[in-house]
């Protein structure tokens, strides 16, 4: 049960290529992990060395590899219009991907897993700020619920193999995310690398005015994803619930769950301003309000992880201006995520 996070680990992360997996394999190797002259092995197959979908396939993978550590950053994500628009792709395809890690993970004696999941979890009028205990308390937000409803899945089976096998696994509720190797479609993102890629696209064309969905009104809460990186290897080293929590501590619904955020909110309107500004564009910004709006306020309590000792770095003005720096170099080198 007790965990302590070595240089000698092997460290499956599972979505590796994605913006949130890719930015803690570089916090690890940064710090440290994944030195062969240490032994340790950080594990990050692409969709062509195994398919994560693929009970079977993967099952022989960790046999072979043998991982003592899982970090589930592999995900099915979207904005509003793609969760709206593939309900079935968003529950079957994470569903899959997470049920299938866990339980190989507890199969083949991980010491430790971490579970990315996402602020949509929660109950679209849940209290603000949102603790932890809000879980299931509430009807979710329906332009995303069949994607929180295969997160919910995935916490639920980490905490029942903690309560059952005493398995040792912690559950990360991130905020909204945003930050370098993000996907910029504008149909499929989510509204920071959406809002770059439109007024990048307004600004070249010089087009005169802009069209974001709905009114502006709705509060978020934004974190770069290199402080969740570095949020993720904290609580990897820290955080064992398993090893300080009674029989009936783990039963309560948020034993093994961890928000993870900044403390701070903007409005989507000041955001679009924000990022119209440091971009240069000049026009008209028109908010059309025949579009959904989603939850209107989506603000996390980060007390549980500041009174651990974690508080995230980057302020957003630092983090937009780093992501759309990043944007700009990623589409001059023609790398640039749009799927």
């Amino acid at each position: 049960m007790s965990f302590k996070l070595n240089e000698d680990a092997n460290i499956f992360i599972a979505g590796a290529k994605g913006m949130v997996g890719s930015s803690i394999k570089k916090e690890l190797i940064r710090i440290g992990y994944g030195n062969k002259n240490k032994k340790g092995k950080l594990l990050c197959p692409s969709r062509e060395e195994v398919n994560l979908l693929n009970y079977e396939e993967l099952s022989e993978w960790f046999n072979f590899n043998k991982p003592d550590v899982v970090i589930l950053a592999a995900a099915k994500v979207g904005g509003i219009h793609a969760n709206a628009n593939n309900p079935f792709d968003f529950i079957l395809q994470n569903l899959k991907i997470q049920t299938n890690i866990i339980e190989l993970s507890w199969k083949n004696n991980v010491k430790k897993l971490l579970f990315l999941g996402s602020s949509c979890i929660y109950p679209k009028y849940a209290p603000q700020p949102i603790v932890e205990n809000c879980l299931l308390q509430d009807s979710l937000e329906q332009t995303n619920e069949y994607y929180a409803i295969a997160k919910i899945a995935g916490i639920k089976l980490c905490q029942s193999l903690m309560i059952q096998h005493q398995f040792n696994s912690i559950c990360l509720m991130p905020s909204n995310l945003y930050g370098p190797g993000d996907n910029y479609n504008l149909l499929n993102s989510h509204v920071i690398p959406a809002l770059v890629r439109k007024f990048h696209d307004a600004k070249k064309r010089n087009l005169k005015e802009v069209i974001c969905w709905g009114n502006g009104s709705p509060l978020r809460e934004f974190l770069f994803v290199d402080d969740l990186a570095k949020a993720c290897i904290f609580l990897l080293k820290t955080w064992n619930p398993v090893d300080n929590l009674n029989l009936d501590e783990m039963r309560n619904s948020s034993s093994c769950i961890i928000n993870v955020g900044t403390n701070d909110e903007i409005t989507i309107k000041d955001l679009a301003n924000k990022v119209a500004s440091a971009l240069k564009f000049q026009g008209e910004i028109i908010w059309d309000e025949s579009k959904p709006n989603g939850t209107p306020r989506k603000k996390l309590d980060n007390s549980k992880l500041n009174k651990l000792g974690w508080f995230p770095k980057t302020a957003l003005d630092q983090g937009l201006e780093i992501t759309i720096n990043s944007f700009s170099k990623e589409l001059k080198e023609n790398i640039l995520r749009d799927y």
